[in-house]
């Protein structure tokens, strides 16, 4: 389930109004009653969850799940295991984003107080003007917190941290010694959509932001917290302005990211990696244990831990010059009609 601090549940809801909101089928109607309490996805499913269903390359993975029910296609209709009641439309994904919304709410601060009466501010904290702090948030001891910050409801901040003005943290804990920089945006949903009815609908993101002790995050760049799972930042790892780290991103420790890194979703990178400037990484690629990717390159495949590699598709980076020589040697061949 979400973390109670960023989300409201509202729930239990039956079966029979998810049906209805999200206009699929109810396989067996005589489940119409049955009460379900969250969303899910098929690795943390449980019985009073629903969960989704779009590939069938995972019905293995529905099989070994618990859900309580699951959205399907037409043709995936069979695929629902017993004890797990399948809801059919051709939408599953929109579906479970329409379950999502009815189902929890991210928290909000409301009311008059910038500094809601709720939060909780250790000894030495000093707050610039304008700061903005939610309910439930907690702030460690001589931890700054630059003008105009707006840090949201449930936010955890450790001890001896800066964080810089115009910074906007939400879904997020944060351990100690950690600066963020001037405008950096924390937690944030990442970017998730499906195709409905309706054309395309954003995916609820119910996951947070973990960023641990030691880290620097530079100005203007920009964490988003995970669909479900939690985007986490390692141990002591230097992040440089304007850098982008997608939802369900996992950062070892002691990496290094020049400015314009662009890190996609679910990329999992480890201890001592580094990236130069305008790096990218495609999603679901994992990079190795001290590998290094060079200025500019575009990675779309796993690098092996301790290799460099550059250019774009990314390779080794040995073998991408031998390729850049080569290009350069044959236009010089072509222009003096060699």
């Amino acid at each position: 389930m979400p973390d109670p601090r960023f989300f409201e549940d509202l729930g239990p809801v039956t079966l029979a109004e998810l049906a209805g909101l999200t206009g699929a089928e109810l396989a067996d109607p005589a489940q119409a009653d049955r009460r379900i309490s969250g969303v899910a996805v098929l690795a943390s499913a449980g019985p009073d969850t629903i969960t989704f269903l779009s590939d069938k390359k995972y019905a293995a993975d529905l099989t070994v799940a618990k859900a309580g029910a699951v959205f399907l296609t037409p043709r995936d209709r069979d695929l629902a295991p017993a004890g797990c009641v399948a809801l059919v439309t051709p939408t599953p994904q929109a579906a479970y984003a329409a379950a999502a919304n009815r189902l929890h709410q991210a928290r909000r601060h409301v009311g008059a107080q910038a500094v809601s009466p709720q939060a909780m501010l250790e000894e030495g904290v000093v707050l610039a003007p304008g700061v903005v702090v939610g309910p439930g948030a907690q702030i460690g001891a001589r931890t700054y917190v630059g003008a105009n910050a707006v840090i949201g409801p449930g936010v955890a901040i450790g001890r001896d941290c800066v964080i810089g003005a115009n910074v906007t943290v939400g879904f997020a804990l944060i351990g100690d010694r950690v600066r963020v920089l001037a405008g950096a945006v924390i937690g944030e949903p990442g970017f998730g959509a499906a195709g409905g009815a309706q054309g395309v609908v954003d995916i609820p993101q119910l996951g947070r932001v973990i960023v641990q002790d030691g880290v620097t995050i530079g100005a203007n760049s920009c964490i988003d917290r995970g669909a479900f799972d939690d985007t986490v930042i390692g141990e002591n790892t230097k992040i440089d302005n304007l850098v982008q780290i997608a939802h369900n991103v996992r950062v070892g420790r002691n990496c290094v990211m020049a400015a314009h890194t662009g890190i996609s979703g679910s990329v999992v990178i480890g201890d001592g990696a580094a990236f130069g400037g305008r790096a990218g990484v495609a999603d679901h690629v994992n990079i190795g244990n001290g590998a290094q990717v060079a200025a500019a390159a575009g990675v779309f495949r796993d690098v092996p831990a301790g290799e460099t590699w550059g250019g774009v598709p990314g390779q080794p980076i040995r073998r991408w010059m031998r390729e850049v020589a080569w290009l350069a040697r044959a236009a010089s061949r072509k222009e003096t009609g060699q």
